[in-house]
């Protein structure tokens, strides 16, 4: 839909902006009602401008305490009695589904979780023929082939062959970790004929197909037809707005550029699709959208290390905050983050982000005009686990999404001109004309004056944060001069802009404790 102005020119309605959420952290309580949790919660996300939300890995685990990354059975999506019992770690199926028609109903939308590099749980072992490969090099082979006993048959007992009667067995894996024979634990190639680590995958350590538990050989065709069949009864089960897909460096880049395609042609175009390529390579980075013809988002992990960088050094230089990063370098497929359950507290790729740089870490991802800002569970709802976290920022990333779908909109004027204080406005759309100011430093009070348009002359404009108290009036130019706090973020926007009403109402309390 278009609109007249009175010259009788058409203007097209702004492009509203989107915010998606990982929409749990790794110690969200193993008590099998995180569904329901989130459920309750989509209402209150929706308000404050949350609008996709990557749900975590769906699919029954080795355990009902797993996450998810430990998967066992594609097929099983909390509807089998498998590895402990019905649900997985989140709940039931009947709950997901609950949790996906709720979400539609206010119009939020699911990314799911695809897990596609590994098995874990096998129902018993198999023997097989190995060599064990230098863990720094994977091509090269440290011992003569040799038989083991690994934990590679897959039979499902609890679901049959329900939905799928494909069982997996040690010629369909490329490695595994672990030989039941003698109790060691290595990293084993398996051998066949024509069996070797994908080609198409990262070359750190020599190859980078292996991860961990049974890895899964794309070049079987048995495989591959399984995968691509799964991925049909998956969107015949949920109607998903799109997916995450884990660990994409470890598996055969030319069969996810195959499954993209099965995708296009059976489920149809659409889908938004982002991969967890965690690379401080952003020449890497940038080659991997290339292959897949830029159909394809990877979340931007040099921007979160600049973060970490930034916040752990005195006086950083902040106007280097976009160098070497993804959406600097491909702004319509990077997916920009501050955090996620891989680089949260005590986890593996654990990314130290100090307290007072996450608000100045968020107000960049979501109030600028490249990048899909991802916010994390753990922010927002707090962190829970032997080493608990309240909700970051004070509670205020819901404000800050909320800002982005208010105000950040229109034309970008930067002000990068200082190292310890940036800031940038947004002019507004003829459609969305509030705009928005936003300054930070990393060390003492400090100001800047930017322009924010000169039909906003004579407004008064407040801090929607509450962390600066002054007024900024809007000169007749459209200019004025916006202050923030020592080691803070301000965002100022016209006090009498539509919405200003309605921050500060975030529950944040999804556990009711």
């Amino acid at each position: 839909m278009s609109t007249n102005n009175e010259s009788g020119v058409s203007f097209q309605p702004t492009s509203e902006n989107y915010t998606m959420m990982e929409a749990f952290e790794w110690y969200v309580p193993a008590d099998q009602k995180h569904w329901q949790r989130l459920r309750g919660a989509v209402v209150d996300l929706k308000a404050t401008g949350i609008d996709n939300l990557w749900i975590p890995p769906g699919c029954k685990g080795s355990s009902q305490q797993g996450n998810g990354y430990d998967i066992y059975d594609l097929y099983d999506i909390g509807e089998f009695d498998q590895k402990g019992g019905v649900p997985t770690k989140w709940g039931r199926k009947e709950e997901l589904l609950q949790l996906v028609q709720s979400a539609s109903d206010v119009g939020i939308g699911i990314y799911w979780d695809a897990v596609l590099n590994q098995k874990a749980g096998a129902d018993h072992v198999e023997r097989c023929q190995v060599v064990e490969v230098d863990p720094d090099d994977r091509t090269k082979a440290v011992t003569d082939p040799y038989m083991i006993d690994g934990w590679l048959g897959f039979d499902f007992p609890g679901r049959g062959e329900q939905y799928s009667a494909q069982k997996y067995h040690w010629y369909h894996f490329t490695g595994t970790d672990y030989n039941n024979a003698n109790r060691r634990t290595a990293i084993y190639r398996i051998l066949g004929d024509g069996k070797n680590w994908s080609n198409f995958v990262d070359k750190e350590k020599g190859n980078y197909d292996y991860l961990m538990f049974a890895d899964i050989d794309y070049t079987h065709p048995e495989v591959e037809a399984d995968v691509k069949t799964w991925s049909e009864w998956l969107a015949r089960q949920i109607p998903l707005k799109g997916i995450r897909f884990d660990a994409i460096k470890h598996f055969s880049e030319e069969f996810l550029a195959s499954l993209v395609e099965h995708l296009d042609a059976k489920v149809g175009p659409g889908w938004f699709l982002v991969g967890e390529f965690w690379e401080d390579s952003l020449d890497a980075m940038t080659t991997y959208i290339r292959n897949m013809q830029h159909k394809f988002s990877l979340f931007d992990a040099p921007l979160l290390y600049n973060f970490s960088q930034l916040s752990n050094v005195e006086n950083a230089d902040l106007t280097k905050v976009f160098d070497d990063t993804l959406v600097k370098s491909e702004p319509v497929n990077a997916v920009t983050l501050v955090m996620n359950h891989d680089t949260q507290p005590y986890q593996a790729l654990a990314a130290e982000i100090q307290p007072f740089f996450k608000p100045l870490a968020y107000a960049l991802i979501l109030l600028r005009a490249e990048g899909y800002p991802c916010v994390f569970y753990g922010d927002i709802y707090g962190i829970k686990g032997d080493h608990p976290f309240p909700p970051s920022c004070g509670g205020k990333v819901p404000d800050l999404c909320l800002a982005r779908k208010l105000y950040a909109y229109g034309e970008q004027h930067d002000y990068f001109n200082y190292a310890q204080c940036i800031g940038w406005s947004r002019l507004g759309t003829w459609d969305r004309p509030f705009g928005l100011a936003c300054v930070m430093s990393n060390a003492g009070p400090n100001e800047k004056w930017m322009y924010v348009g000169q039909e906003h002359h004579g407004e008064t404009w407040t801090d929607i944060l509450g962390w600066e108290q002054s007024e900024v009036i809007i000169n007749q130019d459209g200019w004025g001069c916006f202050p923030c706090p020592g080691v803070s973020v301000a965002v100022w926007v016209n006090e009498q802009a539509e919405g200003r009403d309605w921050f500060g109402r975030f529950d944040s309390n999804i556990y009711k404790e």
